[in-house]
């Protein structure tokens, strides 16, 4: 049976350096995978460089972004919720919780990724991950997919502890280069846009393993 995976992310480029291998490598081998993004990073401060886009543009820009990325990795069913960028902390708890819930109803996951909720630097990625967790523990316990969030925040391991799924993703590196790349109005570190060369090793040393926690309920 195809296993079903869950994504539900708050911005464009949520995906790129922490999970787009993760996802390629479940795709690879049978995975269906639907990406929740609430927002288009409309609000973002980054426009390129040199810049390319502006206020007007960004939601556009990065939409497309997204939609290479998603290409890229080889998503197969990418949903636009429509929120408000810097503004899912402030979201109706209720909306948000419906959304998610027919999502969940609708795609029924094995298997869920998401940030952790309070260890992921952003408030949108903290609010995010807090609605699914939310969404989710409605569930019976015996019907709750595994979530698995990725953090990122000053010192959390110190309070969740070590992650305990690693994902090696050294076969999945052009993918994870392409995902990561095709947001080029936010992403123009030399290595990751061609203008510094790096061995394969020292990329697979950067980027190859994915480190997940599982949420406890």
């Amino acid at each position: 049976m195809e296993k079903r995976i869950l994504v539900v992310l708050p911005h464009p480029d949520d995906e790129a350096f922490c999970l787009s291998g993760t996802l390629a490598k479940e795709i690879s081998a049978g995975a269906h995978v639907t990406y929740a993004c609430l927002t288009l990073g409309e609000m973002g401060r980054n426009m390129g460089v040199p810049p390319f886009a502006n206020r007007v543009t960004l939601k556009d820009i990065r939409k497309l972004e997204l939609e290479a990325s998603c290409e890229a990795i080889g998503i197969q069913d990418l949903r636009m919720l429509g929120f408000h960028d810097k503004m899912i902390e402030f979201e109706d708890p209720q909306l948000l919780d419906e959304k998610l819930g027919a999502l969940l109803e609708e795609v029924r996951p094995d298997q869920v990724f998401t940030f952790y909720p309070g260890y992921s630097v952003h408030p949108d990625h903290d609010a995010c991950g807090a609605a699914v967790v939310r969404s989710i523990a409605k569930l019976p316990a015996g019907e709750r997919p595994p979530v698995y969030c990725m953090a990122f925040s000053r010192n959390h391991e110190e309070e969740i502890g070590q992650p305990d799924v690693f994902v090696d993703v050294r076969d999945y590196m052009p993918q994870k280069l392409a995902s990561i790349r095709a947001h080029r109005s936010q992403f123009q570190a030399p290595e990751l846009v061609g203008s510094k060369e790096l061995t394969a090793e020292e990329l697979e040393a950067r980027f190859g393993m994915e480190r997940f926690w599982t949420y406890r309920f």
